[in-house]
């Protein structure tokens, strides 16, 4: 029994240390933020899963918006954004859609410049400036090359899991804790994107204020029975108002 208890930590050291190994050597700083990230993705990797999960996400909101020229202001704001921005000398393509979606408030994107807006969201949104906010903390998320980031996280903490279940019955403590690292780099990625979009906003010559007032949409449309931010990969509104003021402050002075 000794012996196959030692077995099976030498065979958990080795998994873990293979799945540590392969992490530390994706590390690499991000051109566009000067973060260091492990990413286990080439850009075009990620354009490839973009526009390979595009429709099926369009799909699962209904669909593109039938009226044209909504989804021309959307592909305007967004545009003007990347043109003026770090986000041009990107190898992504971005591609903006406006989602047949009337219930869900939300944006999101995909890896390589795939970029949604649900009509839910653009129907509360009071100018175009507050739109670029939105779109602008997309980017945010596509030039921070977050997804990549996490895939890479993930794949980290699902060896360490097995090497945990392998060698000493810890998968499942270490996979949750695995979870609890990842819920916090989500909301890191969160107010990253929010200090890029006032970055662009400023640069494309739109007012910054009104990222403010987009989060102020996103309290009212989440109600006081909201999700506590400890249990979200998104930061409270409240807090990242107060991260989007120091952006705000930063990049004007600057």
């Amino acid at each position: 029994m000794r012996g196959n208890l030692k077995g099976r930590l030498l065979i958990g050291l080795c998994i873990a240390a293979f799945f540590g190994f392969k992490y530390c050597s994706q590390q690499e700083i991000n051109p566009y933020t000067g973060k260091k990230q492990a990413i286990s993705m080439t850009p075009d990797q990620e354009i490839q899963m973009g526009l390979q999960s595009r429709d099926q996400m369009a799909a699962q909101h209904g669909g593109l918006y039938p009226d044209q020229t909504y989804q021309t202001l959307v592909d305007n704001v967004g545009n003007k954004l990347v043109n003026n921005s770090i986000a041009k000398e990107t190898p992504y393509n971005y591609e903006f859609h406006l989602l047949a979606d009337a219930n869900t408030i939300n944006a999101f994107a995909l890896p390589g410049g795939q970029i949604f807006i649900t009509y839910a969201l653009f129907a509360k949104l009071e100018n175009e400036d507050q739109l670029a906010g939105v779109l602008g903390h997309e980017i945010g998320h596509v030039l921070g090359k977050h997804s990549a980031e996490r895939i890479a996280n993930s794949e980290l903490w699902q060896g360490l899991s097995t090497a945990g279940s392998v060698g000493a019955d810890a998968g499942g403590f270490i996979q949750q804790y695995g979870m609890t690292k990842l819920l916090t780099n989500g909301r890191d990625d969160e107010l990253e994107s929010d200090d890029l979009g006032v970055k662009f906003m400023i640069k494309s010559g739109y007012n910054p204020e009104e990222m403010i007032a987009v989060m102020e949409i996103l309290k009212t449309a989440a109600g006081p029975n909201r999700q506590p931010e400890f249990k979200s990969t998104h930061p409270d509104p409240d807090n990242r108002i107060e991260h989007i003021r120091e952006s705000i402050e930063k990049y004007s002075i600057n």
